[in-house]
């Protein structure tokens, strides 16, 4: 009986949906790996950890999962069941006990990072101009333009929780590391990787390299893909 072919579950972030990865998908297909958008609602971290798990309940066979920003405290709290490694694109992995605001709050955020402020439904929405100053700077303007119109915002019930035992502890992972972050802070982003001990990979690049850099994404979704099916 052959065997599953491994599949490769991306999340979305805070103000973002499943097309932020649109460029990573298909750099991906090129390359012959099988990979899906999981539509996290951006609720709570409980309903969305349950988003992530009915995606893995779709999935036959090994799974690699990756997580933009928020999302890396979601992609550690998933059922363990066929996942066989985590890849962390500039993003959060608070350990257990420790809530998402716990670590995004570390250190002093960048001079550019927007102020953020839940409205009367508590929802965080990002300020318009900040997908141009700090959520991607280094993307074109038609991008800002599209990430603002089509912008998910995140409930405070989302980074206010307390996280379990994270999966990190348990199956290897990988990390974005962004240089040029000005949401989650470089120094905040290199404490949570070495505290996971993921294999670390540095570069150049904004708080959103799915659409700005996305070959260099998908080159570290592919390290994790061979190297836990061993080719």
């Amino acid at each position: 009986m052959a065997k599953a072919e491994m599949t490769v579950i991306l999340a979305h972030g805070a103000w973002a949906d499943g097309s932020s990865w649109a460029r990573v998908i298909t750099a991906l297909k090129a390359e012959g790996i099988k990979a899906q958008a999981a539509p996290l609602p951006l609720t709570s971290l409980a309903d969305d950890v349950a988003a992530l798990n009915r995606s893995l309940d779709r999935t036959e066979g090994p799974v690699v999962l990756a997580g933009h920003a928020y999302a890396g405290a979601v992609i550690a709290l998933a059922r363990p069941a066929h996942v066989k490694a985590l890849v962390y694109v500039a993003a959060l992995a608070p350990d257990e006990g420790e809530k998402v605001a716990d670590v995004f709050y570390r250190l002093a955020p960048h001079p550019r990072a927007p102020k953020l402020a839940p409205d009367d439904n508590g929802l965080i929405w990002l300020p318009e101009d900040a997908f141009a100053t700090a959520f991607a700077q280094n993307a074109s303007a038609e991008d800002h333009t599209v990430l603002a119109a089509v912008q998910r915002p995140i409930s405070v019930d989302c980074i206010t929780v307390p996280a379990g035992r994270p999966l990190w502890k348990d199956v290897p992972s990988w990390y974005l590391l962004a240089e040029q972050d000005r949401m989650i802070v470089p120094e905040t982003q290199r404490f949570m990787a070495e505290r996971m001990k993921a294999q670390i990979r540095t570069h150049a690049v904004d708080h959103t390299p799915s659409l700005t850099a996305p070959a260099l994404v998908a080159e570290i979704i592919r390290d994790a893909v061979r190297s836990v099916r061993g080719n």
